[in-house]
């Protein structure tokens, strides 16, 4: 089977933006779920809704793909699977090394869904000289002394940075030099990393607060909401006319 090192996604080649490669995840999800259960087609509607996008911009997605399914019948579920993940590269076999196996990185070497999308976690790799030899998810935890003969030996370009933020710019300068080429990055810190390396973050801290900002401003949309109702009421105490029924001041 092939491997990361030798295969590069099609989707920059074929224009494919980058907007477009970051739904295309969404898609594959709700269409796996849609297969499990064994249903055939699927609308542009029904898709986008279990994706959490409007159907305009899913045709649109799809159209870079060369999909525009069939009127009246909608999209093949499972030309579509083949479709998407041939595009996202999962098709083939991606060796994966995990730096860094505290509580995340313990949680991300047991976590089940890398297998089903085309992900092998090649190795485990940690700094702590009592962590060597320690098995975690069945795979047992080597040393960072090790790093670059395991990249070697596996021939891994994606390398998942779980290591304290101090830590994680000297593993991902060491991952860049062995030949790692796409780095998932944990760590709460920014890396820098040269033209030709592909870098994504994931940091729980900054979308909770992405949310708590979104909480604020419901309860506030809320105060205001309840601030209105309230006034009509007095108005209605204090703006009648002589008679109680008619304004003092008519309009002209």
């Amino acid at each position: 089977m092939a491997t990361g090192r030798t295969h590069r996604p099609a989707t920059r080649s074929r224009g494919i933006p980058e907007a477009t490669v970051a739904r295309l995840p969404l898609y594959l999800r709700a269409l796996t779920t849609l297969s499990e259960r064994s249903v055939p087609t699927v609308s542009s509607e029904e898709l986008a809704a279990a994706a959490g996008v409007n159907s305009a911009k899913l045709r649109k997605d799809f159209s870079y793909l060369g999909s525009y399914g069939t009127r009246g019948v909608g999209y093949d579920v499972e030309y579509l699977v083949y479709q998407i993940s041939r595009e996202l590269g999962l098709t083939q076999d991606w060796p994966v090394v995990i730096v860094g196996i505290g509580n995340l990185g313990a949680a991300l070497a047991n976590y089940g869904g890398f297998a089903s999308r085309g992900f092998r976690v090649a190795a485990l790799i940690d700094a702590d000289p009592a962590m060597a030899g320690k098995p975690v998810a069945g795979i047992p935890v080597q040393h960072t002394d090790d790093l670059e003969k395991i990249i070697d030996e596996n021939g891994v370009s994606i390398g998942v940075i779980a290591t304290p933020a101090g830590a994680a710019q000297p593993v991902c300068d060491r991952l860049v030099a062995a030949g790692v080429t796409s780095i998932l990055n944990f760590a709460p810190t920014v890396l820098s990393v040269p033209d030709g390396v592909d870098v994504r973050k994931v940091d729980l801290s900054i979308e909770l607060q992405i949310l708590a900002f979104h909480e604020q401003r419901k309860a506030g949309e809320e105060a205001e909401a309840q601030a209105g109702a309230a006034a009509p009421a007095e108005r209605d105490d204090h703006g009648k006319g002589p008679d109680g029924d008619l304004p003092a001041v008519m309009p002209a």
